[in-house]
């Protein structure tokens, strides 16, 4: 009798694509873990002072776009018979300023450190062309601007830029010696006081004011001893004194805000009336988005200057503390990522830009509001002006890089402690 052979367990062909599967599960599985392990690491690895600054920087941006398109749709008609055309020019340069912003905030410290000087000098090379040369142009008794064909644009605003950065590098270079007035004079007063001095010659006093500001605010923030600032702002004082008596116009400007009249400037009289009428007919609750009255050729500037006055008419004075709101928010970002750095020169660079962008806010409202004579200088991101805006907004994305590299610093250092 034979005998059959025993049978060797074999896996039938329902059982192999079974464990296949199971492999294929498993691998995916591990595949879904990794991916969703990467996109956590990427979403928390900016800081949370990062985001805060982003969203209201461009909260306000669109916020600005709004606004212009409203109060500059008459003007626009008027000039161009086209109700978008400053609205299409102001898009244009936020397009411009956007990607700038996101560059800029990934460009690390050391790049700055190295380059600054060649910013600084090209800016003021720039200031120097609008004083000398016929490229420059002159705008309400101001020559701050130079125009090549149809471009027009403002180097005081790229000073204001460079200057920034480059208080933040030396002061950041000559922190153990801030405590003598020779190192504290050296080199700020000849290349900081130069560059001040360029857009001064331009007449442009706001513009100046401002630079001097941010100049006093970043050695502040650098810890300069308080009586070096004193003999800073009074002599930043005696200057501005002078500069505003040497105009005709800025006398005229003056002269209004005491309840006089501007025989050099009549329209002064008329703006300064008008703002206060758009603020009043706006009441609490405002006539509704668009629906101004001073931007029918009443109230000159609306969409740059004074457009914290079509804000309060339109949006009431609900829309008007948004907007003090949203600079508050910016200022308070600004001092938390001062406080979570730990670089000397990211501190002073961010708090010279902090002085520059709300100090410049204040200046703008309070001339609207008519607690200081007009000067003539934009809202940061809200108002039209398309050099203003690439500036701010190139300025934030050092901030954010700024941000970004302290926040890796900490979890670097937090990662360093554990081990």
């Amino acid at each position: 009798m034979t005998t059959s052979p025993p049978r060797v367990p074999t896996r039938s062909r329902t059982e192999r694509p079974v464990e296949e599967t199971a492999e294929h599960e498993s691998a995916g599985r591990l595949s879904a873990l990794t991916t969703r392990i990467g996109l956590g690491r990427s979403m928390t690895s900016e800081s949370a002072n990062y985001f805060l600054l982003l969203g209201v920087t461009l909260f306000m941006v669109v916020f600005g776009l709004v606004m212009v398109l409203s109060s500059s749709a008459v003007e626009s008609h008027n000039d161009s018979d086209n109700f978008f055309s400053r609205f299409w020019s102001q898009g244009a340069f936020t397009l411009v300023g956007l990607p700038l912003m996101f560059v800029v905030s990934r460009i690390p410290r050391a790049f700055w450190r190295k380059t600054i000087w060649f910013f600084l000098a090209a800016a003021c090379f720039l200031q120097v062309l609008v004083l000398l040369t016929p490229l420059g142009m002159e705008i309400g008794g101001n020559r701050n601007w130079i125009k090549i064909g149809s471009f027009t644009a403002q180097p005081s605003e790229a000073i204001k830029l460079a200057l920034v950065v480059w208080l933040g590098v030396v002061l950041a270079r000559k922190r153990d010696m801030l405590s003598e007035w020779k190192h504290v004079a050296i080199p700020i007063v000849p290349v900081a006081g130069g560059a001040v001095a360029l857009v001064t010659l331009g007449g442009d006093l706001g513009t100046t004011m401002i630079l001097a500001a941010l100049i006093l605010g970043a050695l502040f923030f650098a810890g300069v001893r308080v009586r070096y600032l004193v003999t800073g702002v009074l002599a930043v004082s005696v200057v501005a004194i002078c500069v505003a008596l040497s105009s005709a116009s800025r006398i005229g400007r003056i002269s209004a805000y005491f309840g006089g009249t501007s025989v050099a400037n009549p329209d002064v009289d008329w703006q300064i009336k008008n703002g206060f009428y758009a603020l009043a007919s706006g009441g609490v609750f405002g006539v509704g988005l668009g629906n101004s009255h001073s931007k029918w050729s009443w109230l000159p500037a609306a969409d740059t200057d004074f457009i914290f006055a079509i804000i309060g008419e339109e949006l009431g004075l609900i829309g008007a503390v948004v907007v003090l709101l949203l600079f508050v928010m910016l200022a308070v970002v600004f001092l938390r990522i001062i406080h979570a750095s730990t670089d000397p020169f990211a501190r002073v660079t961010t708090a010279a830009i902090m002085v520059w962008l709300i100090g410049q806010a204040f200046v703008n409202i309070a001339v609207v509001l008519g607690v200081i004579p007009v000067l003539g200088v934009p809202l940061p991101l809200i108002s039209a002006g398309g050099t203003a805006m690439i500036s701010s907004m190139i300025a934030i994305g050092i901030v954010l890089s700024f941000a970004r590299e302290s926040h890796r610093d900490s979890i670097a250092d937090r990662s360093g402690a554990r081990r």
